[in-house]
């Protein structure tokens, strides 16, 4: 009986970064722990977070998510968090050793993609990206266009 009711969409919740797949050519992803607290968790059980400014930056050997806002609990107490506190990524060591080269040596940019909830804990996709130039954005907006006028004339003949 319960495998046949549908999912709550309101209760599975993501965060997407709108701006990443415009500003930056996507490389590598991963999937990230976030260490936050009991109202962060609700807030963004609620959607009440935005990563759209966040990066990744690789600090005394730790990977950690700055500008990254998460709205104060609304019914939160005296222990509420602050709304743009720095969050620690939880990732295995290798992983971090191999971001770490990327964002130092390459030069490139470690930029949160999504934020979600996987059984029950929240994750983040992060991803090392290089940025793009105002010409490769001019390039993506005539491919969209193009993909456009083709889709158009597919559903005409069909």
């Amino acid at each position: 009986m319960s495998a046949a009711r549908k999912k709550e969409t309101s209760r599975y919740t993501e965060i997407r970064n709108a701006k990443a797949g415009r500003d930056y050519f996507i490389e590598e992803r991963y999937e990230c722990g976030i260490a936050l607290r009991g109202t962060e968790v609700k807030s963004i059980r609620a959607g009440k977070a935005q990563i759209n400014d966040a990066f990744g930056r690789f600090e005394k050997g730790e990977l950690w998510l700055h500008n990254t806002y998460i709205e104060e609990y609304s019914f939160g107490n005296i222990w509420n968090h602050d709304a743009r506190r720095i969050r620690k990524l939880l990732l295995h060591k290798h992983q971090v050793r191999k971001i770490a080269q990327e964002i130092q040596v390459a030069g490139r940019a470690f930029v949160p993609l999504r934020m979600y909830f996987k059984e029950g804990l929240v994750k983040v996709e992060m991803a090392v990206c290089s940025g793009k130039k105002l010409f490769d954005k001019r390039d993506d907006l005539k491919r969209k266009a193009e993909m456009r006028e083709v889709e158009k004339i597919w559903k005409r003949r069909r």
